[in-house]
């Protein structure tokens, strides 16, 4: 059987998929999870083939938990799967060590063909977001320009995100600047929501 754990934030997504990939005869369900800082403890504990992660969840990103598993269990496979088939986040599931990247819209069948297909040592990519991704390039924000335009997603001022990175207000807005010129954008606020939407963020 291959052991499977589940992370998906929406409740009845969660158990739908749980639901559906267990009647497959060679899958089983062996851990479901809410949230993003659920994952590792709870791998920890069911010693998963694959993880099946969702990317924006509660508590962690589905990557930043995919980077931690390969690091501690680098037996698990990890697939991510996502509502979100941005370029930059599949680019960024692939630097965290994913094994696939699949979004919602597909076949059930597809899903339980790509967690066989990964536990078989393939790199399993929706075809339509490997050839964005490609065309897309890589994302032009330094680490630090994302850190600072993270910390002003919720419309922060300029001190507020200083004092969130622990940095000087004009090198916060260096940062901003920066980010804003290369995003195209008018203000910090559409360049968050372009980098969100690219999947830089």
């Amino acid at each position: 059987m291959i052991k499977v754990l589940l992370a998906e934030d929406q409740g009845m997504m969660r158990g739908a998929l749980a639901l559906l990939l267990g009647l497959e005869e060679d899958i089983e369900v062996v851990a479901q999870v809410g949230a993003g800082d659920e994952i590792v403890p709870a791998a920890a504990l069911a010693r998963p083939d694959v993880a099946l992660l969702d990317i924006e969840l509660p508590g962690r990103s589905g990557l930043d938990a995919a980077a931690e598993l390969r690091t501690r269990l680098p037996d698990c496979r990890v697939l991510i799967l996502t509502t979100f088939g941005r370029p930059g986040y599949l680019r960024r599931a692939m630097e965290a060590g994913a094994a696939g990247f699949l979004v919602k819209d597909g076949p059930v069948e597809e899903l339980a063909a790509a967690i066989r297909r990964v536990l078989a040592g393939e790199t399993v990519i929706d075809p339509a977001l490997a050839a964005a991704a490609l065309s897309a390039g890589p994302s032009p924000l330094t680490a630090r320009e994302v850190d600072v335009l993270g910390a002003a997603v919720d419309g922060a001022t300029v001190a507020d995100i200083a004092a969130r990175v622990h940095l000087s207000e004009s090198t916060v807005r260096n940062y901003l600047s920066s980010a804003i010129g290369k995003t195209g954008t008018r203000n910090r606020m559409e360049a968050v929501r372009a980098a969100r939407r690219q999947g830089w963020l």
